[in-house]
Order: C-alpha cells, then structure tokens, then sequence
C-alpha cells in the first residue's frame, strides 16, 4: 500500500493530450518521515507510521517527544500508520515523497468535508418544504419523523436537521495527472473533500476504472 499525507493547495485547469482541458485539484505530497516500523514478530502486524509537517517543541507533550526521540527524528504535527506487506525494507528516518506516485495511476483520498454547521432539512437533504403562503405553520420543517404504536420509535437513520459537513470523506479512483517531485506537488484529476490547507490522505487506490 503507497500512501502519503499532504496539503490540498485548492484548484485550477491543466491541458492534458494537447487540447483537452481538465480541471484538477493540487495536493502538496509530503515529504514524510518514517517514524515508526511495526513488524509481525514485534506487533503482530506490518505496518509503517509516517510523519508529516514538522511541529514546534513547545506543542508537544512529554509522550509525543519521547516518541520522536527515540530515533532522534524531529517532531511532526501529524502521524498516520499504514499498513503494508513487508515493514522490513523499511527505517525509521526514511523520507518517502511524492515520487512514489507516477501520473496516470490511480489513487484514493481522504480528508474531512468543509463544516457548514447546524442545517435544516431542505439545506442538509433537499426536502421540498411545505407551502410558503400565509397560514401555513409547515414552511421549512422536517414534518413526522415518527411511526404509530408499532414500532413507537423514530427509525434510525430518519433524515433530519443536523451538523452539516465536517465528516471523514474518501474521494476513489481519482486519476493522478501530474507529479513533480521537485516540489512535492501532485495534481489530481477533480476535486477532493476539504478546505485549502487542509490535510489529507492519498493512496493507491483499492478499485480499477470499470470501463
């Protein structure tokens, strides 16, 4: 599994095969650090960390720097672990960038949704409403969420007025149009969940494009 951590950068339009014009969205790509190996023999697992952005001292808590001491690595703001086949060919302190990717390769991505707060159900679900004439007391409401005597309760996943947004979102099969591993940067073929500057998470992608 290839995954980095990185920063959405936000969007423009590229020309891809001399004419065609494509909008992508721009990902700086690390560089990461590994922070920590797990293999079978000691975790029962293979798997990596890796590190991203690195952190001032005076926001680190003494665990946190205990960690990174261990290996004499400087602190990192972010971590995320990733599983792979074989943790063996790897050491802590490695630096993996964006030349692990290569344009034309799939990859999935990961971030959180843009938070939009507390939203009706027309704004959050696109419910219609009800009529907007005077004397109506039903305009912008949900209406009945519930049933009679039988089962006497709102069924679970009922739709209804909530957060909006601000949810773990993986964007799949997304196409890697460029890398330029000089500036760590990768742009992807279409948006990706997130604000600009926020962090996500890109990985080869689990799906093939069906054809």
């Amino acid at each position: 599994m290839k995954a980095l951590l990185g920063k959405k950068l936000g969007m423009t339009q590229v020309f891809i095969e001399g004419d065609r014009l494509v909008p992508v969205t721009v990902v700086e790509l690390g560089p990461c650090v590994v922070t920590q190996v797990k293999t079978e023999k000691s975790d029962g697992y293979s798997a990596i960390q890796i590190g991203f952005q690195d952190m001032p001292e005076r926001k680190a808590n003494k665990p946190q720097k205990g960690h990174f001491a261990k290996h004499k690595l400087s602190l990192k703001r972010y971590l995320a672990e990733i599983r792979v086949d074989d943790s063996t060919g790897y050491k802590p302190g490695a630096m993996l960038t964006a030349e692990i990717f290569e344009a034309g390769e799939r990859a999935d991505v990961v971030g959180v949704s843009k938070g939009k707060g507390f939203q009706g159900v027309i704004k959050r679900h696109g419910f219609s409403g009800g009529p907007a004439s005077h004397g109506s007391h039903f305009h912008r409401s949900g209406g009945s969420i519930g049933a009679a005597a039988t089962p006497s309760r709102v069924t679970k996943g009922t739709k209804m007025a909530g957060q909006m947004g601000n949810k773990r979102i993986t964007s799949m099969n997304l196409e890697i149009v460029r890398v330029d591993p000089e500036q760590n940067i990768v742009l992807l073929k279409g948006a990706i969940p997130g604000a600009k500057g926020s962090l996500v998470m890109l990985k080869e992608s689990r799906k093939s494009k069906k054809e």
